[in-house]
């Protein structure tokens, strides 16, 4: 291992990892994102780390000759070409466990914001105005959440519901049954939990089986006036349906870290300078009209962002650079 390449670092984790690696290895830091710096600046780099929104093609892996590890500093990997970099030889492993409860947590500060109206009310104190009109909530006791995906953040979010009093239904394609035992939460089929939720939560994977799990096709089965919360992937709901569902009252609210599009927002300002697809001008419109919408809470995907759980990702992929080097790497992705 002669050279490590971060991307999308900030210069406290910039700090963190220069203490962790020491001299004994040529490290640099990019904040960009991968492809927005020249590929000649880090052609020569062995490792190569990467947060969401760098995006590792097929082009690009051509063009990096030395490289043996891509390590993500995230759970999911769909920025990567994961085929072309078996191809290529190149090792990639991610951080498959950071935040959960971080996520968890989030996940309920937006249940929470939704269903006391507590955005409504900062914004209308703000104007120094106390009234009370319009701002009743409604309890979580009793009401029945549906967790599409149980997995770590899904399980997590189970618990904490819980303690809200809160029955819980789950889809996921992978059951553990002794967990719904203990947990007390039942394994339902999609358009059952579709039915019967007050508020459905996303915790899934974005794949090809997940993309667009919730689409114009079967919207109309959601419980009219749930809640809808995603803290995982924006492609796991088409946005179609998404603005559909919001205008029509299927939803009467949604509490949002993630949408289609995203990666368009610290590039707006670009994008009348330079050739854009058709369909990301469409979805950079579509997250404006979510703006708007007063029933709405978007959050920057910021749901992992805590002190405690960036520097377990930091540490983990300290760990996972390490544990390659030595021939013992652990958190492959395949």
């Amino acid at each position: 291992m002669k050279s490590i390449t971060f991307f999308e670092t900030t210069k406290h984790e910039e700090q963190f990892l220069r203490k962790k690696f020491g001299k004994t290895v040529s490290v640099q830091f990019f904040s960009e994102k991968i492809q927005d710096v020249p590929v000649q600046k880090f052609a020569k780099s062995d490792v190569i780390s990467v947060f969401i929104y760098s995006v590792v093609t097929k082009e690009l892996l051509a063009k990096l000759k030395n490289l043996k590890l891509l390590a993500t500093r995230s759970t999911g990997f769909n920025h990567i070409n994961i085929k072309e970099a078996a191809k290529h030889g190149v090792t990639v492993m991610n951080v498959p466990y950071y935040g959960e409860n971080t996520v968890a947590e989030h996940t309920f500060a937006l249940i929470l914001s939704l269903s006391r109206n507590i955005h409504k009310a900062y914004v209308r104190t703000l104007r120094n105005d106390f009234s009370l009109e319009g701002l009743q909530g409604s309890d979580l006791k009793g009401k029945t959440l549906g967790v599409i995906g149980g997995g770590s953040i899904g399980l997590h979010v189970i618990k904490m519901a819980r303690g809200f009093g809160l029955k819980v239904i789950v889809y996921d394609v992978k059951q553990n049954h002794f967990l719904a035992e203990t947990l007390d939460f039942t394994y339902v089929p999609l358009p059952e939990l579709m039915q019967r939720s007050d508020i459905i939560t996303l915790h899934c994977p974005s794949n090809q089986q997940t993309h667009h799990l919730l689409n114009m096709e079967n919207i109309q089965n959601v419980k009219k006036g749930a809640l809808f919360i995603n803290t995982a992937r924006g492609d796991l709901i088409e946005t179609r349906a998404l603005h559909y569902a919001l205008n029509n009252g299927i939803f009467s609210g949604a509490g949002l870290d993630v949408f289609e599009g995203e990666e368009l927002v610290k590039e707006e300002n670009q994008m009348l300078t330079r050739n854009v697809p058709v369909e990301k001008l469409q979805a950079l419109l579509q997250k404006n009209i979510l703006l708007k919408m007063e029933n709405v809470i978007l959050t920057p995907h910021m749901a992992f962002d805590s002190i405690e759980a960036v520097e377990r990702i930091l540490e983990t992929t300290v760990d996972n650079i390490f544990a390659f080097e030595q021939g013992m790497p652990k958190y492959v992705v395949r």
